[in-house]
């Protein structure tokens, strides 16, 4: 996926919004698997400096971090990324981050996955991992204006970190949460709503019959699209209105905006040829 008439490659950035990098490699070989030949993506966590965060399933967490991805995605712009995928379903900080993005594309995977299930289905499901997540994802799904496509929420009782510790009682769960969205209340796809249950869905999508998309892929995908969109047409991503970035003289002065020491954690995979 080069640079049409180029020989640069796209560059994707996929942040896990955390300053521990314990899944970093994870996130990594899943996307290597998927990314299209010609792009470069650069996956990273953000420094512990900011805070030692494993997840931020707690709304107060969340805004602990909020100014790392702010920061990070201030940094990726400056670096010449095309794309940028914040790593977390409750999407945070996608609008701040987007103010001051400068020409890259910044996309999420709340907002990436609702828009791949609404391609593949008219109604579809979302598979939490405690009910605590429920209310915040929702308002989201509603702001997205997909909150008639929904069928429901579906909790299988497991808190961020707990996903990948048995990858049996996981799929288990996730089989059992899914079963109750499709045949009960008549999903048509499935949304996993975390990106921790990666690697879960390629088996769930067989048991269940139903597309079953996983959120950090969709938010890769998506953001690995609008890079290519961008450099094929052209496009900038819109700073006016809504999306007006702050001037640059009055973030000088604040003093707090910029800074390279905002990653902790970087994995390169270079662009392969097409």
């Amino acid at each position: 996926m080069m640079d049409p008439g180029t020989n640069n490659p796209l560059r994707v950035m996929y942040l896990s919004p955390v300053g521990w990098d314990g899944y970093d490699k994870v996130f990594a070989d899943a996307i290597d698997e998927v990314r299209s030949a010609g792009t470069e993506v650069h996956v990273t966590s953000l420094s512990p400096e900011l805070g030692r965060f494993r997840h931020i399933e707690f709304r107060s967490y969340e805004a602990m971090v909020t100014s790392g991805i702010i920061r990070a995605a201030r940094v990726a712009g400056r670096e010449g990324f095309d794309a940028l995928a914040i790593g977390c379903f409750y999407d945070t900080a996608l609008h701040d981050a987007r103010e001051l993005s400068g020409d890259m594309v910044v996309t999420a995977p709340c907002t990436a996955a609702l828009d791949i299930a609404a391609s593949l289905s008219n109604r579809f499901g979302i598979i939490v991992g405690r009910q605590k997540w429920v209310n915040q994802m929702h308002e989201t799904v509603v702001a997205n204006g997909m909150g008639e496509k929904l069928a429901g929420f579906y909790s299988v009782g497991l808190g961020v970190n707990e996903f990948q510790r048995d990858h049996a009682r996981t799929n288990a769960l996730l089989e059992k949460a899914g079963r109750r969205a499709v045949e009960e209340d008549c999903a048509e796809a499935i949304i996993l709503g975390c990106t921790l249950e990666l690697g879960f869905h390629v088996a769930l999508s067989e048991q269940l019959g139903v597309p079953v998309i996983d959120p950090a892929l969709a938010a890769y995908h998506r953001a690995e699209y609008g890079a290519l969109l961008k450099r094929q047409h052209g496009w900038k991503p819109s700073r006016k209105w809504s999306c007006e970035p702050p001037p640059e003289e009055e973030l000088a002065e604040i003093g707090v905006f910029d800074g390279d020491d905002v990653f902790g954690s970087r994995i390169v995979l270079d662009a392969r040829p097409s």
